[in-house]
């Protein structure tokens, strides 16, 4: 069978109390009205992370989990961390945001981990589509990105792209998942200024609405050391259309607390560009993280009041979880917030 027309097996979504099926319809179109109607949207919590951690499967070295689908085995691991977070949504009413396994999924990384004959981005879709699909009336609140970031270290600005070299570099993978029907593009764990542009330039070419993500330092600053207001204003001026908005990822809710508050770094108008955290239970910088052999966590209580928090301060709309999180941690967040009517 052409894996480009192959259904997930619904076998791997048992498990679930969920016992219907049915396609989503949910378009750019009915995206742009969840994001602009919901007063809030809940994240996923951490996958890359509680597989690296939790599971006896190793991570590829090039495409990290984007290769799990392929293995049985591994299918059903990953299909089960998805379907914990959708149950979160579910059972709360919440809108929930997904992401795609496609982090590390660009064509040179593809190459290089021998599965250049797989349509690695448009399967990992429609791996998520199927299980998004099995939750029923309830998937027209699901919200499916497609997850891409930089092509370097995430937390070592020294090695970002410059624009034009990130703007080719990108483009493939931007419109690979363009093409399979996710409801935005979402590059995330961005370091650097230059190739951040270059992301959005590559999005912004595809039609579907994007949201860039950077990595904050307490002061308000990229990892590259350019000022949050400086880069937003920069990427709106220089990118048509524009991104629906910026978000912080593999961050504390400490550190993104204080980062929007600092009074040079980040001005008001950058502010209301910034919409949403996907947080760390750690509270330490990404050189920290980087060299941290042990996960630091906190209990999902404490994070989830404390991002929840973030709300109400900033008025964020998307909130979720990034490394040290798990159902628990989404669980938790999603009490905070009233179900919607």
């Amino acid at each position: 069978m052409n894996r480009n027309s192959e259904r997930i097996p619904r076998s791997l979504l048992r498990g679930s109390s969920i016992l219907f099926w049915r396609d989503s319809d949910m378009t750019p179109e009915s995206f742009s009205r969840l994001y602009e109607q919901s007063d809030i949207i809940i994240g996923e919590g951490a996958v890359i992370e509680r597989l690296r951690r939790d599971t006896q499967w190793e991570l590829d070295p090039h495409v990290v989990n984007a290769a799990f689908i392929y293995e049985e085995e591994k299918r059903a691991v990953l299909a089960s961390i998805y379907r914990q977070y959708l149950d979160v949504g579910f059972s709360s009413g919440l809108p929930l945001l997904l992401s795609t396994p496609t982090w590390r999924a660009s064509r040179e990384r593809i190459k290089t981990a021998g599965y250049e004959d797989q349509a690695v981005n448009e399967d990992n879709y429609r791996f998520l589509d199927a299980l998004r699909s099995a939750y029923g009336a309830y998937a027209d609140k699901v919200a499916i990105c497609g997850l891409m970031s930089c092509r370097g270290d995430a937390y070592n600005p020294s090695e970002r792209l410059s624009e034009d070299d990130a703007r080719r570099f990108h483009a493939w993978q931007a419109r690979k998942l363009a093409e399979t029907g996710v409801d935005f593009l979402l590059a995330s764990t961005l370091p650097a200024l230059s190739e951040a542009t270059g992301i959005a330039l590559a999005q912004a070419a595809t039609g579907k609405p994007y949201i860039i993500s950077f990595v904050f330092r307490p002061d308000g600053t990229l990892l590259d050391g350019t000022p949050l207001k400086d880069a937003v204003s920069a990427i709106d001026a220089k990118v048509n259309p524009r991104p629906l908005a910026y978000m912080c990822n593999c961050t504390h809710a400490s550190i993104f607390r204080s980062a929007m508050m600092h009074e040079t770094h980040v001005l008001p108008h950058v502010r209301k560009r910034v919409v949403g955290l996907l947080a760390n239970t750690a509270a330490l910088e990404p050189e920290e993280l980087d060299r941290s052999k042990e996960l630091v966590t906190e209990a999902p209580e404490i994070f989830g009041r404390d991002v929840a928090s973030l709300h109400r301060e900033f008025g964020m709309k998307i909130l979720g979880g990034c490394c040290g999180t798990d159902q628990r941690h989404i669980q938790s967040l999603a009490t905070h917030f009233d179900i919607p009517s």
